[in-house]
């Protein structure tokens, strides 16, 4: 059970919901009337506040721009049938952050802070929260290193914030991917298991190279033999190979933790599908390809879903695959919404109501 949370609110004097419209609205482009911000200083948050949406001022000096230290999370709140609003499995989300905090060097934040925050934030915006099919608000939390000091060291004193985004489907059309031989997003012993800011800097040169080939994202591989496969673009990925639904292990800590993936396994086996979290190469998916045995691919997070992959492309060998005749992927997507926004029963837990 949290503690009770004192929350300075300043709301805004008129909302700006209406000279937007939330059909057809792209990802990450517009913002929610206000946001939510906590400070830590002297080893403690405080001044929480909801006040306005609104540009930050920072010194130059920010230890974030120089040292790194950022991290976030990405949640979705989704609008049921009887107009009340249900973020889907945050405190999966809070637990990821705080791992991430931990492993950057940074203070963990009190669930009363994350969790009571969030809903009190989505209470004052909710009529912001999109009502349209593959329509969510799209929550992100963030934190930063706030230390106006030049120093390769911990920041003593950090931002949080969150701000909310009515958003659309991320990825509308079935993808083309280019199996990554060269560049490495992550390796064991790193920091590839958290969400911080680096790991996605990281991975834009890569991307753009294979957008230059006509492919819409990677899928990493291995950073010493580049034959294991890892994530696809900024989502975990799953294989259906001879009916069985495949997807990389976390073992090695070079995977981010999915809370789409962990929905998506669970939901396969809902299904009466057979799942599997173990190392896969591309040499055995190649194999399996030739031998007729991969029926479907395809990624999940939390901006995407569950999104189908229709090409991987690895050297001169090329993978096609028939994303119309497919049943696993389209009905996984199909119960995952289903779920979020109220049209079927929650057996597991996972929608919370603000």
């Amino acid at each position: 059970m949290s503690a009770v949370i004192d929350i300075n609110i300043t709301p805004v004097s008129k909302t700006r919901v209406n000279n937007q419209s939330l059909e057809n609205i792209a990802f990450g482009h517009v913002f929610t009337d206000h946001m939510l911000v906590a400070n830590f200083a002297n080893g403690e948050w405080q001044s929480i506040e909801i006040k306005p949406y609104q540009p930050i001022s920072f010194e130059p000096s920010m230890a974030a721009i120089h040292y790194g230290q950022s991290i976030f999370e990405g949640v979705k709140a989704y609008k049921h049938p009887d107009g009340e609003v249900y973020i889907s499995r945050p405190y999966d989300n809070f637990k990821r952050f705080n791992k991430s905090a931990e492993r950057m060097q940074m203070p963990t934040i009190p669930e009363e802070i994350f969790i009571d925050g969030m809903k009190a934030l989505i209470e004052l915006d909710k009529h912001w929260v999109p009502s349209f099919k593959d329509h969510s608000l799209y929550i992100r939390p963030f934190m930063f290193a706030t230390d106006a000091v030049l120093g390769v060291k911990p920041s003593e004193t950090y931002s949080f914030i969150i701000i909310l985004s009515p958003t659309g489907p991320y990825y509308s059309e079935p993808m083309r991917i280019y199996v990554e031989e060269k560049y490495t997003r992550a390796v064991t012993g790193g920091v590839g298991f958290s969400k911080n800011a680096g790991n996605y800097g990281a991975s834009m040169y890569p991307t753009a190279k294979a957008r230059e080939l006509g492919y819409d994202q990677v899928l990493w591989t291995d950073a010493f033999e580049h034959k294991y496969l890892q994530e696809v673009g900024m989502m975990n990925v799953f294989f259906v190979i001879n009916n069985i639904a495949v997807t990389p292990s976390l073992e090695e800590g070079t995977i981010l933790d999915g809370i789409t993936r962990s929905s998506a396994l669970q939901l396969l086996q809902d299904m009466g599908i057979g799942v599997a979290e173990r190392k896969i190469s591309i040499d055995e998916l190649m194999d399996a390809h030739k031998a007729g045995l991969v029926s479907e691919v395809f990624g999940s997070g939390t901006a995407a879903t569950i999104s189908l992959i229709k090409e991987l492309k690895y050297k001169d060998y090329v993978m096609h695959f028939d994303t119309k005749s497919w049943t696993i992927a389209p009905a996984l997507k199909n119960r995952l919404d289903a779920i979020r926004t109220g049209q079927t029963p929650d057996l597991h837990g996972w929608m919370v109501k603000i």
